[in-house]
């Protein structure tokens, strides 16, 4: 079953560790699994103490993933790689929290798995917690989306297209970039952390990446988000852009993978929630005019009435 406690946000100052554990603490219990708190309050120490010392604010706490596979995460504002954590100031009521400043080490032997990602607006280090503590040097963490480095853009070559996109809602753009980001972080670090009980995992992850560069190369690096952004105060937007003729191939098996992934997300086999009729169809007229156009038929704006049934 999914997880969807809602994250904690964090105060600044020697009492957000605690309140992290203590809040951690109470997750694991409310999913009974208690045999992961030892664990799970080691992990939150170290990685609370390094986001409220080399990170920014806001700093939060949440716990995804599922009952079987919980995943906590710690995101903060700073794109900077995790550092080690240094030691915060201790009373005699926090005495519990004398792990902290041991470093990273603690994290990787606590963990069945940890890193970080790092995105445009911050990043998030997350950690499986294990049942038990290993003594030796536990295992590898992972970083992923290296700071300041967006998806390397693919060359357009010669076989391009121009693609006008008529009408776009802005709100329901903005609702696409939001899921996207999303659901491409969750299956990321879902094959990143249980690879082998998420097998999908990693395809949908290598299928998000493909897509993603494919957009940003024909889209301008960015052109897209730009037009969207200065029309903010609208609520629809026209696009014009090129993409490589190739990206067709990508679309339509995103488009796919959607509809397989509502599916999963219906069966709570996913954290992510399953969009709504609005969503499909709006989703499923934007990429498709790139499949349209690729194929040489025309533009047609969107009216908001359009069908949700298979696209062909």
């Amino acid at each position: 079953m999914p997880l969807s406690r809602p994250a904690l946000l964090l105060r600044t100052g020697s009492r957000a560790v605690q309140d992290a554990r203590s809040w951690v603490r109470a997750a694991c219990e409310e999913i009974d699994r208690a045999e992961l708190t030892e664990c799970a309050e080691f992990g939150v120490s170290e990685l609370v103490s390094n986001a409220l010392f080399h990170g920014a604010a806001p700093v939060t706490i949440r716990m995804r993933g599922t009952v079987d596979h919980p995943r906590v995460e710690i995101r903060d504002a700073s794109t900077e790689p995790p550092l080690l954590p240094v030691p915060l100031a201790l009373d005699d009521e926090e005495e519990v929290l004398l792990t902290v400043g041991r470093g990273l080490s603690i994290v990787a032997s606590v963990s069945d798995a940890w890193g970080a990602d790092i995105d445009a607006s911050g990043k998030t280090v997350w950690f499986a917690p294990a049942a038990e503590i290993d003594e030796g040097d536990g295992v590898e963490g992972v970083i992923t989306g290296p700071a300041g480095a967006p998806p390397r853009p693919e060359r357009l070559g010669s076989e391009t297209v121009d693609v006008s996109i008529l009408g776009v809602p802005v709100a329901l753009y903005k609702g696409f970039q939001h899921h996207f980001r999303e659901l491409r972080r969750e299956v990321r670090l879902l094959s990143l952390a249980h690879a082998n009980d998420y097998p999908l995992a990693a395809s949908l992850s290598a299928l998000f990446g493909s897509l993603e560069r494919q957009l940003l190369d024909g889209l301008g690096h960015g052109h897209l988000s730009g037009v969207i952004g200065s029309g903010a105060h609208r609520e629809t937007a026209d696009l014009h852009v090129r993409m490589p003729r190739s990206a067709a191939e990508t679309m339509r098996r995103f488009l796919d993978m959607l509809d397989l992934i509502d599916e999963f997300c219906r069966q709570e086999r996913l954290l992510v929630l399953a969009r709504s009729p609005e969503q499909v169809a709006f989703q499923r007229w934007f990429l498709g005019e790139y499949l349209t156009q690729a194929a040489g038929g025309r533009p047609t704006r969107w009216c908001g009435t359009q069908m949700i049934g298979p696209l062909h």
